[in-house]
Formats: C-alpha cells, sequence, structure tokens
C-alpha cells in the first residue's frame, strides 16, 4: 500500500492539470476549491511590492487554510500559480480574444511561473513550496498562430499563459527549464517527498 488511510487529503483546487497529477501518481484525495478573491489578493500584493512569488505562497495558503477550518483532521493542498514576464503578471484569459493577445505578447520572450504548494493541518501550515520554471516561446507565425488557437479552441481560457504543456502548447516553445510537473501548476516531487516524510506515503 503507497498511502496510508489517515489523514484524508483534500486538493483545495478545481484545477484539472492538479488532479490529473496527484490521480496519476495514484494518490487518493477529495476535492474541495476554495473561494478566494485571487485577483484582490494580487492587487494587494504588487502594492505591497511583494514578488510573484511571495504572492503566490499567499494564494496558496489562503486556500489551504479556507478549506482546513472546515477539515480540521485533513491533510489540505493549496496551490497557485502566476505567470511573469518582463514585469508584468498574466492571469488565465478570460475569452479567445484575450487569449491570442497574452500569445503575442509572450511570443518570441521567455517568462516564469511562479508556483507555489501549501498544505495546511488543523488549521495551520505545517509546509510549503515554491519554484519559478522558465519558458521561452518560439518566434512562432501568425498562420501558426491562427491554427492553434482553433485547435486549442474553449482549453485557451482554462490556464495561465493560453496554453496547455500536455496538448497542443507543447508547439509554442523553443526552451523549457524546470519541473514538467510545476510548470502543469502543482510541484509533485517535493510534495510527494513531504508526504513520505510525514508518514502519509511509504517511505
Amino acid at each position: 500500500m503507497l498511502q496510508q488511510a489517515t489523514p484524508r487529503l483534500i486538493l483545495a483546487s478545481a484545477s484539472a492539470s492538479r488532479r490529473a497529477l496527484l490521480a496519476n501518481a495514484r494518490v487518493r484525495f477529495d476535492v474541495e476549491p476554495a473561494a478566494i478573491d485571487e485577483a484582490a489578493v494580487k492587487q494587494t500584493a504588487r502594492a505591497e511590492g511583494l514578488t510573484a512569488a511571495d504572492a503566490a505562497i499567499i494564494l496558496a495558503d489562503l486556500k489551504a487554510a479556507r478549506i482546513s477550518t472546515r477539515n480540521p483532521d485533513a491533510l489540505v493542498i493549496g496551490a497557485d500559480q502566476i505567470l511573469v514576464c518582463d514585469g508584468a503578471w498574466f492571469d488565465k484569459p478570460a475569452d479567445a480574444a484575450e487569449a491570442e493577445t497574452h500569445l503575442r505578447t509572450l511570443r518570441g520572450r521567455t517568462h516564469t511561473l511562479a508556483t507555489a504548494a501549501v498544505c495546511h493541518l488543523d488549521g495551520r501550515s505545517i509546509w510549503q513550496h515554491e519554484t519559478q520554471p522558465r519558458l521561452t516561446m518560439r518566434e512562432f507565425s501568425d498562420a501558426f498562430l491562427a491554427a492553434y488557437l482553433a485547435v486549442e479552441g474553449g482549453a485557451l481560457t482554462t490556464t495561465v499563459g493560453a496554453y496547455r504543456l500536455e496538448g497542443a502548447g507543447i508547439h509554442l516553445f523553443s526552451r523549457i527549464e524546470g519541473a514538467h510537473d510545476a510548470i502543469l501548476g502543482l510541484p509533485v516531487l517535493p510534495l510527494l517527498q513531504f508526504f513520505r516524510d510525514r508518514g502519509v506515503l511509504t517511505a
């Protein structure tokens, strides 16, 4: 048995990518997304001069804390990710037009993905991890961009940066530095090691 019966694990995120990463690792968990005003938190963080990595940790912590207060016996995983390019922070595009604008802005440039995970138990933070993969988009043509937008369709608005590396988004890039799981939104290897250290998983 890889996983002990207790504590129960809860992922405080609605992200399909994060769910898939944990499920593929054969981790048993429940999903309970946390309702957080992310825009307000980011605005405050920027006003206070915090980095995107700081803001990602704060958001991940708030998500885990929100769900942990309702499930004190569960180990709750909060996560967040912020894309940064030349000092600008990017959110998920609202629609296909904004996705195209984001991709045109990122084309030929390198951006980072400030990716954070935090775990709470009994209402308190007991672990956190932050990493910043770097990705460089190639100088793709307008014809490719139009084809990519058509292929991805509604998936464009589901991820920051308007790309999914596990899908057609891989064609956008010339260089990728960092763990694949962290790029998808959850640093799985450090998280699994934490679970082993806590006795949640068999060491």
